[in-house]
């Protein structure tokens, strides 16, 4: 599934938070969303998963403007993982992993063979079978983010929208992870602030920051001395990891307190 959106900008209490944003992410692609706190990046997902209305500009999966699709439409088409779920509840992990199967049913019909398959299998890619029948509660944070997105995989969305799901995971399941959407066949943009992890699993990078797409293309071109200086204010140093994929190194914060320019948009509006 094709994920575009055209002038998207978004404001909270009068405040622009996303100006006139623009991409383009094809079918299959994973792009990484990457910028520092308070870039717009959660902004941008909430928008392009129907959650949040833009003030201006379109958002459509593959040429269907999301506006027209309603939420149950939306639901059948991406999945989208928040940074944290307040989620309070004495279901079962499964229970929970089924509630991606909601938008395929009606509100009286519970839950048939076909949904517990598909259920199954989602705990299974994010290896949580064992603890299917575990109380959520019980549940570490680690474990319950992976829960999350097996909740999204249980939906079978064309898409998938997530918001830093590295948050809690040790760095086998960050790995496991990474390698799980990049290799899922969908059409996934994934906000991550491990530059390094971004550029290792991703196949394009979209820089934002104030509200803006600074710089969108290959990792390499994309995670530049210069652009990490400008929008994440770090003295940082490029290498090649062993896979060929670009690896930062930080030399710390920049102290310069001269004023900056502020970073150029990217040349195409913002289409990664």
């Amino acid at each position: 599934m094709r994920i575009t959106a055209e002038g998207l900008s978004w404001s909270a209490s009068g405040t622009p938070v996303l100006r006139g944003v623009g991409l383009d992410i094809a079918p299959g692609e994973t792009v990484g969303l990457i910028g520092p706190n308070g870039s717009g990046k959660s902004s941008l997902l909430r928008c392009l998963a129907g959650l949040r209305v833009p003030d201006a500009g379109t958002v459509r999966y593959d040429g269907v403007p999301v506006a027209d699709l309603g939420a149950r439409g939306i639901a059948r088409r991406v999945a989208f993982v928040a940074q944290d779920s307040a989620l309070d509840t004495d279901l079962s992990v499964a229970d929970v992993v089924g509630l991606g199967r909601t938008p395929f049913r009606d509100r009286w019909r519970g839950p048939d063979a076909h949904d517990r398959a598909v259920v199954a299998a989602a705990l299974d890619r994010v290896g949580l079978t064992g603890l299917a029948g575990r109380p959520w509660k019980g549940l570490s944070g680690g474990e319950r983010q992976r829960a999350h997105i097996a909740r999204a995989f249980a939906q079978q969305p064309y898409g998938l929208l997530l918001d830093e799901p590295t948050n809690h995971l040790d760095v086998k399941h960050q790995l496991e992870l990474m390698e799980l959407l990049a290799g899922a066949d969908r059409t996934v943009l994934v906000a991550l602030h491990d530059l390094t992890l971004a550029a290792r699993h991703c196949d394009r990078l979209l820089l934002l920051h104030d509200g803006l797409p600074v710089a969108c293309g290959a990792p390499s071109d994309v995670l530049t001395r210069e652009n990490l200086a400008r929008v994440f204010e770090v003295d940082a140093e490029l290498s090649a990891d062993a896979l060929g994929r670009p690896a930062v190194t930080y030399r710390g914060p920049l102290h310069d307190t001269a004023p900056r320019s502020a970073p150029r948009p990217a040349h195409r509006q913002g289409t990664p």
